[in-house]
């Protein structure tokens, strides 16, 4: 690296897509600074993704978020494999999640918020280069006017399934190939009926759905035929061409307004952490988006590590806080791959996988069943996990409950819009002084408590920024350590 000019700054995040700019709106939250660098001059328009599964709207919600997107449509209906699976089961508000918000409208609202926050987002810089030392991870990037250099504490590739920061950094990234080729394009202008995900055809898989003003979002899938190396996006008559041959039906009138290309590929990386270098997103973990799952998991990644690299770049966390992000999200990205490639095998096989699809569709008739998928694809189940003897709701998220305190009515969700942890104290009469600069106490109480109340017999909850609970009173553990465990030492009193 040979350019004199050197930009300094606290974190350095590699990738401007939903998972980096929301990265970089939990940071400035925190008060770090961060600097997003994006190889592209102009976001793409494009939206692979078409909604949030319910964790994410959560997610959203705890940040104050949705009102952003305007009015937002819930829906109870969702599928694994092809196969509809009522979500309903799930019992919260966000039930399936929303449907039809456009990846494109994402990206705009979470680079809005992470500008409006100090974010410094640099567009048409491309990294082509990093060295780590002990103190931090010198970068460098290529733009219109030449190369320039900035250096970080730490550094995070959010950079896509291609990432340079992952090649670069050496992180191992093993997995399975891509053995079918998927086209995914918006048409207008073609006479198309609609086709329900996991309609499957003779020589393969099509859908088709209406997103209104004449344009429908198609996806085709020819068994047997080879995936391509592409440094381009199919041509129009490439996806018509495979359409007809599959449907019998000529759309190669219509006007694509872009098109894409994609394959069953399944990738984990065994280490979301090297040193001070990160990763995050589709960087960390490919798969078939079954369920629209990649960008939710990205933006739950960066929500998992936003506030404890945080913590750890301002000093008021041990270096070992980081360690808890691989250990909690590379678990979640093993179960990732997992349901994505079962639902590929239900939905892009052939007659000889027809009797797996019946035994499932008989399963999925069954509620424990329908809760247990809806559960793993929405991303509610996600567990991180208790210690012996503690309360469930330990590792789990946190459920947005109504509560009131001195103050009036609040809601669980609300307590956590500053991305500080919560002590909710229920009755115990607790505190937390030595972590005040941290973590917010809160006296309030369920505004109903019933059977079906999550808070019914805890005292007290500690609550991490992320939404999940990460202690419960009463239970073995004592305050003081939890709250040292997840938020680093106290601030002794002077």
């Amino acid at each position: 690296m040979n350019s004199e000019e050197v930009v300094a700054t606290e974190v350095l995040i590699a990738g401007a897509g939903p998972v980096g700019l929301m990265l970089a709106g939990e940071l400035r939250l925190a008060g770090v600074e961060v600097i997003v660098l994006e190889r592209l001059d102009e976001p793409t328009g494009e939206s692979r993704g078409l909604g949030f599964t319910a964790r994410t709207l959560e997610v959203f919600d705890q940040r104050g978020l949705l009102s952003r997107f305007g009015d937002i449509q819930v829906t109870d209906l969702g599928h694994f494999g092809g196969l509809p699976v009522d979500f309903s089961v799930l019992g919260t508000p966000h039930a399936g999640g929303a449907k039809a918000v456009p990846q494109s409208d994402t990206e705009a609202m979470l680079e809005a918020w992470a500008g409006e926050l100090g974010a410094g987002i640099r567009r048409g810089h491309s990294v082509v280069g990093l060295e780590e030392d002990a103190d931090g991870v010198t970068v460098e990037a290529e733009n219109a006017s030449g190369r320039m250099r900035f250096r970080a504490k730490y550094l995070v590739g959010a950079d896509g399934g291609r990432s340079f920061v992952r090649k670069a950094a050496g992180f191992d990234f093993p997995g399975t190939a891509s053995t079918q080729e998927m086209f995914l394009g918006d048409v207008k202008g073609a006479d198309i009926q609609t086709r329900m995900i996991g309609e499957t055809l003779p020589g393969g898989m099509v859908m088709a759905g209406p997103l209104g003003d004449g344009v429908f979002r198609i996806i085709v899938c020819e068994r047997g035929t080879e995936p391509k190396k592409r440094d381009a996006p199919p041509s129009w008559d490439e996806v018509s061409s495979a359409w007809e041959r599959l449907t019998g039906q000529d759309i190669s009138g219509g006007t694509p307004l872009w098109l894409s290309a994609f394959g069953n590929a399944a990738r984990l990386a065994t280490e979301y952490r090297r040193g001070r270098v990160l990763l995050a997103g589709d960087a960390a973990h490919i798969h078939l988006p079954a369920g629209g799952q990649g960008m939710n998991t990205g933006v739950q990644d960066a929500v998992n590590l936003g506030w404890k690299l945080a913590a750890v770049t301002k000093g008021t966390a041990p270096d070992t806080l980081l360690d808890t992000y691989h250990d909690e999200r590379h678990a979640v990205g093993v179960r990732l791959l997992m349901n994505t490639q079962a639902q590929g095998l239900l939905f892009l096989s052939g007659d000889e996988v027809q009797p797996l699809r019946d035994v499932m569709k008989e399963l999925i008739t069954f509620d424990v069943v329908s809760k247990h998928l809806a559960g793993m694809v929405s991303g509610l189940a996600i567990d991180y996990g208790s210690g012996p003897g503690e309360h469930p709701l330990v590792g789990l998220r946190m459920p947005d409950v109504e509560l009131v305190g001195a103050e009036g009515k609040t809601r669980t969700s609300t307590l956590l819009r500053s991305g500080r942890g919560v002590l909710l104290d229920l009755g115990e009469g607790l505190a937390a002084q030595g972590w005040a600069d941290r973590v917010d106490v809160v006296v309030a109480f369920p505004h109903e408590l019933g059977p079906d109340n999550a808070l019914e017999g805890i005292g007290a909850l500690l609550i991490r920024p992320d939404g999940h609970v990460a202690w419960a009173a009463p239970g073995p553990v004592a305050l003081p350590q939890a709250l040292e465990r997840w938020f680093g030492p106290a601030i002794p009193e002077n």
